[in-house]
């Protein structure tokens, strides 16, 4: 029974580690430039596609299966999905954040229909299978814990990366941007420009956030995509804290752990006939917990500090 449960706690980090990376991109678009993406599903999922493409076996039914190594799959996703986020930025990022939102949503509607549609490619409705998994040689419980340090090792890597850019002269910038645009172009800085940098970057992550998804649970398909994963990364995102790194991974980690119990909750005391309907009851408790959280520490549990409220503690005597 322990050896099941450390099994099981080493997944569940796993699949937390993976959207704390998601939760990093986004904290770039968001935390630091204020961009409004609500088409993170479509990022994640290009990611996951383009990895899964590369690295699969040959097969005739489809196009791809190339039989890459992983480590090539998980880089093509990054480049491919901030690819895709450069050429969605240099088309909407001039949008305000309303009008952003709805046009980042319409391309995750349209990649969601393009996964759906483009059998040939990406396999319709059945998704691909047969994806590659690091260390699938090990036993269950070693597979497990290989993996769980393999995407703490990616965090670690990611969020040391992320910290040393927000405190950098090109974070700096990111943050004049959000606060004041105007004030920040007036000193010349070109908000486009940056603003699309971070657009890019945060794609990128998200990309690699799927791919390595793909790669841990073997099969993908466009029902992993929808836009429910869009609301969870969001929910992560404010309860952890916008702005702050350590906050996009704390919140996925909570998040992700409340959604797993109210998982388990409703498959122990709901009937089986009926646990399909009571699914939705796990994105009612993420919305519950979200309201309190907002209701409690708007800011999240570790909220960015505006420089203003951190000048003004130094000052106090």
């Amino acid at each position: 029974m322990s050896i099941d449960l450390v099994a099981y706690g080493a997944f569940f980090l796993t699949m937390a580690f993976t959207y704390a990376i998601i939760c990093l991109g986004l904290n770039i678009q968001w935390g630091m430039t204020g961009l409004f993406n609500v088409g993170i599903a479509a990022f994640v999922a290009v990611g996951a596609y383009t990895s899964a493409i590369l690295t699969t076996p040959d097969t005739a039914e489809r196009f791809g299966g190339f039989g890459l190594p992983i480590a090539v799959g998980w880089l093509g996703a990054a480049i491919v999905s901030g690819a895709l986020s450069w050429a969605v930025g240099a088309l909407t990022i001039r949008l305000r954040s309303d009008y952003l939102a709805i046009a980042t949503f319409g391309v995750a509607v349209t990649v969601q229909l393009c996964m759906l549609n483009l059998q040939s490619v990406t396999g319709g409705a059945f998704g691909i299978g047969f994806i590659p998994r690091p260390f699938a040689d090990l036993d269950a419980l070693l597979f497990s814990l290989a993996n769980c340090a393999l995407m703490a090792l990616v965090v670690l890597v990611l969020y040391l990366g992320l910290q040393h850019l927000s405190r950098s002269p090109w974070g700096r910038v990111l943050r004049a941007i959000r606060e004041d645009e105007a004030a920040a172009q007036t000193l010349g800085k070109r908000p486009v420009r940056f603003r699309l940098q971070a657009f890019t970057l945060g794609g990128a992550i998200m990309g690699l956030a799927g791919a390595a998804q793909a790669h841990f649970i073997g099969f993908i398909a466009p029902d992993n995509y929808m836009p429910v994963l869009t609301f969870q990364v969001w929910a992560m995102l404010i309860v952890g804290g916008s702005g702050n790194n350590r906050g996009a991974i704390a919140g996925a980690i909570l998040v992700w752990g409340l959604w797993a119990l109210t998982a388990a909750a409703v498959s122990a005391f709901v009937p089986p006939e009926e646990q399909a309907r009571a699914a939705a009851l796990q994105i009612v408790a993420i919305g519950l917990g979200l309201c309190l959280m907002l209701l409690l520490r708007p800011r999240g549990l570790f909220g960015e500090v505006s420089p203003l409220a951190r000048l003004s503690r130094t000052k106090q005597p």
